[in-house]
């Protein structure tokens, strides 16, 4: 009996699975266990005639293939390589010591490599656990040469990894471009944008301190085209952001095969009919959804109240913690989501509800049923509420260029600079992030800021989270002026983001 290692997926953790094949006397046949779904047992068919097209034979034998550990589900085409290898070396058709080595991949009928997903995570626990060489599909070499301490080989057909180990060919190693990673997409910039100073200002308080925010206003205010522009002022996301980010998208299979890595921060915006599974994640293989998708960038929720009423509150808990659990019979997956929500809605069905110009034609009654769809836990979780009023005439004819998105995002990286320095050796990355355990000690007020905070509290009933929320903003706001102190115009203008609840809304945070 002779063993290869592969490798499994739980959540975002890779592990190893020892391929384990036993020839007996018998009646033949093949057999898979150690918890394989459909995938894993048709590897037997797609294997058996692999083995025959490449010029090799299955002894007519009672074949049975274990994938340990036992209590694990193994799911996907990932085995098929392995599988292949261990009844080679069973049979006694190769013979290599490979145990050092970890194998991956998809075979076709003919004995080419197809690609799998979440090779990352895999190839990052295969180095965990001791390997000193991974063979994937060529398809997938840059992504698991993105992992450093591994010896990396991407293969295109199993006669060429035959040949490698039985030293009749060479295989050149894959090595991780860098350059090729940092290559830039366009992205869409602030100076395109005609007016809209207010929510420009608040845009780059969310940025700089890591913020929710909903904007609310007319249609063709430009909430979307606003909402698109913010990963355009984003701070630069860190190797170790990029490679938690990668690991989550590729396990759920959605990595660019020719530049792997993920270095600019995720833009989702899913449709307003995802389902509550979509979002938060979930299936009978469990997949990450939405939330974990935009983990360190933008989750962007246009039309907000025509999300179904629990899809939106799939929202609450991971905005608090940071993190999504799924639990399933198989097992508890927990997901990343460290995450600026952006939301953006009309005030009402027609949209114009509260315009400066145009009639509303909706009755009261459903202005306030469309609103009540928004419930208040989560408006409370939204730290800026931004009224994106209509562009007037002047400015959407003006022919000057508004500030770009590099001069924002420069004030933006010195804000978080300052955030940096602040949370150094701890795990909060931004403002928005400071336990409530904190806030006293890195929110300082002066006399007169804490009195208008006491004002703002008594007259306009604000729930403790938005007292915390509207501290977070201040010390964002002040980051963003080079202070030190909180004074009273910077809670002053965070106050002002939290007063839209109560023009639309009509209810207390």
């Amino acid at each position: 009996m002779n063993s290869i290692k592969s490798a499994g997926i739980f959540g975002l953790m890779g592990y190893l699975v020892e391929v384990e094949t036993d020839f007996a006397p018998g009646l033949p046949r093949f057999d898979i266990v150690g918890l394989p779904d459909a995938a894993v047992r048709e590897s037997r068919d797609r294997v058996s005639a692999a083995i025959k097209n490449c010029g090799y034979t299955l002894p007519p034998a009672k074949i049975t293939v274990n994938l340990a550990p036992a209590d694990l589900k193994k799911a996907g085409p990932v085995y098929d390589l392995p599988i292949f290898l261990s009844l080679l070396l069973s049979s006694g058709q190769l013979s290599r010591n490979v145990s050092e080595c970890m194998f991956v991949g998809e075979l076709s009928l003919s004995g080419a490599l197809r690609p799998v997903v979440g090779v990352l995570p895999m190839v990052i626990g295969a180095r965990d656990a001791g390997c000193k060489a991974v063979f994937v599909p060529e398809e997938n070499a840059k992504e698991a040469a993105v992992v450093s301490g591994i010896t990396v080989y991407g293969v295109s057909h199993i006669n060429t990894l035959l040949a490698f180990l039985l030293g009749k060919a060479t295989l050149s190693p894959t090595v991780y471009a860098s350059e090729k990673a940092q290559e830039s997409p366009f992205l869409p910039d602030f100076c395109e944008v005609k007016g809209q100073q207010g929510a420009r200002r608040a845009l780059e308080i969310a940025a700089a301190g890591g913020h929710n925010a909903l904007m609310i206003g007319a249609p063709g205010a430009g909430k979307s085209m606003l909402a698109k522009r913010i990963g355009s002022i984003l701070p630069d996301m860190t190797f170790e952001e990029s490679i938690e980010t990668t690991m989550i998208h590729s396990v759920a299979g959605l990595v660019d095969r020719d530049a792997p890595l993920i270095t600019k921060r995720p833009f989702r915006a899913p449709h307003h009919t995802i389902s509550p599974a979509g979002l938060s994640g979930g299936g009978t293989t469990v997949r990450p959804g939405e939330i974990s998708l935009a983990h360190n960038g933008v989750l962007f929720l246009d039309e907000l109240p025509e999300f179904s009423r629990t899809a939106m509150e799939v929202l609450r808990q991971p905005l608090e913690d940071g993190h999504v659990t799924i639990s399933r019979v198989s097992g508890t997956v927990t997901y990343p989501c460290t995450m600026m929500v952006v939301a953006a809605m009309n005030p009402c069905p027609c949209g114009y509800y509260g315009h400066p110009t145009k009639s509303c034609t909706c009755t009261p009654k459903r202005v306030e049923q469309y609103l009540s769809r928004i419930s208040g836990p989560l408006l409370d979780r939204l730290d800026l509420h931004i009224d994106v009023l209509p562009v007037s005439f002047d400015e959407i004819s003006s022919s000057a260029s508004a500030e770009s998105s590099a001069a924002i995002k420069k004030r933006v990286d010195r804000a978080r600079a300052i955030q940096h320095a602040r949370f150094y050796g701890t795990d909060i990355a931004s403002n928005a992030k400071i336990p409530p355990a904190r806030l006293h000690q890195d929110c300082h007020m002066t006399d007169a800021a804490q009195a208008l905070v006491k004002k703002a509290f008594d007259k306009l009933g604000l729930s403790a989270r938005a007292y915390d929320r509207i501290l977070k903003v201040s010390r964002t706001i002040a980051d963003l002026s080079g202070d030190d102190v909180i004074d009273t115009r910077h809670v002053a203008e965070a106050i002002q983001y939290r007063s839209l609840d109560r023009k639309y809304f009509g209810k207390k945070s």
